[in-house]
């Protein structure tokens, strides 16, 4: 398998002479999993470092506010009454990527694959109708849904690259709240649920959260956000 460097800015671009099931297999057989550099000991198993529900392979790394629910709890949520959707994201590396310029403004976002099954759309224009709350499950769910909806803030069913920079001003067309982890300082991740919450209720629930000793990142403490 050859490969030749097309790019190299903060990410590089590779063709790569072979096509995907090919490279997928070589990833499998040669690769490790994608854990951030803050987790010292990679998994060694898939499904240790995965959402229960991942199905499609296609991310740069796991939506880590899923960590949290098993297929047990999402039992019980269901048996409460709770309508439970899926959407799909592949978390590009832009994502990780810290803002490095001046201002909020400056910093470029990478565009991500993204798709809304057609059905899942129409019961979540439905659910909006009906006054009923959207939680999305980490950032990711947030920004697929937040990429699809049109000026009315309907979805619709889509295919296809997203690029939407979150931040404080943004009018949130179909999310009501959010489950995530604590996340980075200077990152994107942080400025969205900024955008939610508020920045003084962001950096005031940052701060009880170290005071309080609270796990971050990956496999840390979740949080509602609304």
């Amino acid at each position: 398998m050859k490969a030749e460097v097309l790019e190299k800015t903060d990410t590089v671009r590779i063709k790569i002479d072979a096509d995907l099931d090919q490279v997928l297999a070589y990833a499998d057989q040669h690769g490790e999993i994608p854990v951030p550099p803050y987790v010292k000991q990679v998994p060694d198993q898939l499904e240790k470092y995965q959402t229960v529900y991942a199905e499609q392979i296609g991310s740069v790394a796991a939506p880590t506010a899923g960590f949290h629910f098993t297929k047990e709890l999402l039992s019980k949520i269901r048996e409460k009454g709770v309508q439970i959707e899926f959407v799909t994201l592949h978390v590009g590396i832009g994502t990780f990527r810290p803002m490095k310029t001046e201002t909020i403004e400056e910093h470029e976002m990478h565009a991500e694959f993204v798709r809304v099954d057609g059905e899942v759309a129409r019961r979540i224009n439905q659910a909006k109708e009906e006054g009923r709350r959207i939680i999305a499950v980490g950032t990711t769910s947030v920004r697929t849904l937040e990429g699809v909806a049109d000026d009315e803030g309907r979805l619709r069913e889509f295919a296809g690259d997203v690029n939407l920079f979150i931040k404080p001003g943004y009018e949130f067309k179909i999310v009501d709240a959010l489950i995530t982890n604590f996340h980075l300082p200077k990152s994107t991740l942080l400025v969205l649920v900024s955008a939610l919450a508020g920045r003084e209720n962001i950096m005031a629930a940052y701060e009880e959260a170290v005071a309080k000793k609270y796990r971050f990142y990956s496999f840390g403490d979740a949080m509602l956000i609304k």
